[in-house]
């Protein structure tokens, strides 16, 4: 079963996203961690196969999590997938995220999404 862990202040779109993702058959965890330095430990210890990262987060920018991700060799083969409300997603690409989605999106998006990045 393929892990996803969800980085995301919004309590209403965690419980979306994790409901969503253990019914497509995904295994999901949470990050609870208000800094990068935990954010980062937590992905490590967590070893998803698919990190999916809001950009605006409250204490933190999404784009320097992913970052650390790619500037750590524990957590290269991790695929990370970005998303937000403003159309950020050469920000992005540039910063290492394997994918992006804009904010609003429908389910199947998400789904397809991540599919295609993971296959």
């Amino acid at each position: 079963m393929k892990k996803i862990i969800l980085v995301e202040d919004d309590t209403t779109m965690l419980s979306l996203l994790q409901t969503l993702l253990q019914m497509e058959g995904y295994q999901v965890s949470q990050v609870s961690a208000d800094e990068l330095e935990g954010i980062v430990s937590e992905i490590k210890s967590e070893k998803p196969d698919l990190a999916l990262i809001d950009v605006h987060l409250r204490q933190i920018n999404g784009l320097e999590i992913v970052k650390q991700i790619r500037q750590d060799a524990g957590l290269k083969d991790i695929y990370v997938l970005m998303s937000s409300g403003m159309d950020v997603g050469h920000k992005c690409l540039e910063a290492g995220a394997d994918g992006f989605l804009l904010k609003p999106y429908m389910p199947d998006e998400l789904i397809k999404k991540i599919q295609s990045i993971m296959k």
